[in-house]
């Protein structure tokens, strides 16, 4: 069934500032806060069943990343360093006037949402992951699988000087069928910055010849839920296995065999009813 916008009559829109850098956001509900990061090629319209259906118990909010749709888009690679991303999510949280929230994110919001479980832990309350290991499990299957190897070219590709001149809006949405919810897509991807989202892979994708050695990384010390769409051809189920040795406390692993790498909307009743049943245990 299609999803119905009239739901979202209510949400609100608004922009933070960090360091010069307006961001967009959308929310709804009231409660602790619950912060939703989307990921390549995506924008905040991807949470849509999650703003809805957690707004009950929950001030609901769905970013727009820098370099997407309504948000500004700085130039150059530094200004999409991993750290420098989380701090759009730090001055979102406090500039609403929370200390901490439960973080959410789906492949680079994702990855985002890990850097600021594992670098500011006083931040997270609860980490909610859709689609995207953790940073350790993808580096070794980097390493030793040749299957992510192979599904990676894509990210190879984008990390290619000037790669970002041979997409465009309708080219990043062929995965969407529903025509209407593709034109909303094109209309955001036209507002967004191509060279800004590749330089998310750029500053941060990690590059050939691909090594498992990294620094070693504060283990994890919120509670983290992990749902994991297996249809996902960009980023493999192994690099799931053994999180729990990167983590301090408990894990809840979900994984839909049914659906693809846009878990939260392919699968959206599911991971909404739990999300809200992991929340509220």
């Amino acid at each position: 069934m299609p999803f119905d916008d009239t739901l979202l009559a209510n949400a609100v829109h608004g922009f933070v500032d960090n360091q010069g850098v307006r961001l967009h956001y959308v929310t709804m509900g009231e409660g602790p806060l619950l912060v939703m990061l989307h990921g390549f090629p995506d924008f905040w319209y991807t949470w849509r069943y999650q703003l809805v259906g957690l707004a009950s118990d929950f001030q609901v909010v769905a970013m727009d990343l820098r370099g997407y749709n309504e948000s500004d888009k700085p130039t150059g690679q530094d200004a999409y360093q991993l750290p420098v991303l989380a701090s759009d999510v730090i001055a979102l949280v406090h500039q609403l006037g929370f200390q901490q929230a439960v973080i959410a994110g789906n492949d680079w919001g994702g990855l985002i949402a890990w850097h600021l479980a594992i670098y500011h832990p006083v931040l997270v309350h609860r980490l909610i992951i859709c689609n995207l290991p953790h940073p350790n499990g993808l580096l070794r299957e980097l390493a030793h699988n040749p299957a992510q190897q192979r599904a990676s070219q894509y990210a190879r590709n984008f990390q290619q000087p000037d790669y970002h001149r041979v997409l465009t809006a309708e080219r990043l949405t062929d995965w969407i069928n529903d025509p209407d919810v593709r034109a909303l897509y094109i209309e955001a991807l036209e507002r967004s910055d191509f060279a800004a989202m590749l330089a998310y892979y750029q500053a941060n994708y990690p590059r050939e010849p691909y090594s498992q050695r990294a620094a070693p990384v504060p283990k994890v010390q919120s509670p983290v839920l992990m749902i994991h769409g297996l249809q996902d051809w960009a980023l493999l189920p192994g690099a799931l296995n053994d999180t729990w040795q990167w983590l301090e406390s408990d894990l809840t692993l979900v994984t839909l065999p049914n659906a693809g790498h846009f878990v939260q909307q392919d699968a959206h009743d599911l991971v909404t009813r739990t999300m809200r049943m992991w929340l509220n245990r």
